[in-house]
């Protein structure tokens, strides 16, 4: 069977955020580029993606910042830290006390939405879809990359892009070593509330023993949720398990208010994910682990910042 091949001028492997908004870049520059994803379709896990002022001028710069504002609510508030042993306030902190780059407002935008928003503005055929990269080869003397797929065809192309995650067989070919397990796994959801959920536009987390959760509005019905923890062995078991899972952080939350714990009680298990907290830019054991609890004790809260799914 002879293989079909084709050249193309960039080529991008996978469909996520970081893909998708390298293509539009480089579609408002006049430059095309094809699009490699695995699946048959967009891949929208995560739920839900914050940005401030860097991202938001991100978007500006592609012509979709507008949209965004006007579909989102801004956190305003700051940040309020809560004892998950007492059940009392530590801090409240604003968001000016964490930059000094003047009033600041964050946002959280359902990443199905948005992956979708950056598909529409592309171009008819940017995304190929069920393309699984499985090898890359570099052509020396023509200086171009052939890029084998699963079903047989092969790409050629001056400019590849890997935008694949943390298993990403681009960074595979640059000869990078295996990311590095940081010893944290993370798990988020993403719950509606038909009636609206009469949250504040604030970022509530709670703290102790070892564990750090919040939840954030996201729009007047839409809540997005986050909870980290330092999994035992028996802990890592119940990951598996969504339902035992959602039941082992029920059993976690500690003294909260019954609006916080109805966050957590109202969302379904399929609007659940669980990620392991992999160090990806630093893909060394001992350093992944040093950086990690540098970065989560320094960062202002846990929303899976850290964490990159497949």
């Amino acid at each position: 069977m002879e293989m079909e091949k084709s050249v193309e001028d960039v080529v991008i492997v996978g469909a996520g955020i970081a893909g998708l908004a390298t293509a539009l870049g480089l579609h408002r520059l006049g430059i095309r580029s094809l699009v490699l994803e695995s699946g048959d379709s967009l891949r929208t896990s995560g739920f839900a993606l914050e940005y401030g002022r860097m991202v938001g001028g991100h978007l500006m710069l592609l012509a979709l910042e507008t949209s965004f504002v006007q579909s989102t609510n801004g956190l305003q508030g700051g940040i309020i830290t809560t004892s998950v042993i007492s059940g009392l306030t530590t801090s409240q902190l604003p968001f000016t006390a964490i930059h000094s780059w003047g009033d600041l407002e964050f946002r959280f935008v359902n990443r199905k939405v948005l992956l979708e928003t950056l598909e529409t503005e592309l171009p008819k055929g940017t995304i190929r879809f069920s393309s699984k990269v499985v090898r890359i080869e570099t052509d020396h003397h023509h200086h171009f990359n052939s890029i084998h797929l699963a079903d047989g065809t092969v790409l050629q192309s001056k400019v590849l892009i890997g935008c694949d995650g943390v298993n990403s067989v681009v960074a595979r070919f640059l000869g990078f070593s295996k990311p590095s397990f940081a010893g944290r796994s993370t798990v988020r959801g993403l719950v509606d509330f038909e009636n609206g959920h009469g949250f504040e536009p604030k970022l509530t987390q709670f703290v102790g023993k070892g564990m750090r959760y919040g939840v954030i509005p996201c729009d007047d019905r839409t809540m997005y949720w986050f909870f980290t923890f330092s999994p035992t062995p028996q802990d890592r078991k119940v990951e598996e398990d969504p339902i035992k899972l959602k039941q082992f952080i029920l059993s976690k939350l500690g003294k909260v208010s019954d609006n916080i714990r109805a966050v957590f009680e109202k969302t379904q298990v399929q609007n659940m994910q669980c990620d392991g907290v992999v160090m990806n830019f630093v893909r060394d054991k001992i350093v992944a682990k040093f950086m990690a609890g540098t970065l989560l004790k320094k960062a202002g809260f846990d929303c899976g910042k850290l964490t990159v799914s497949s």
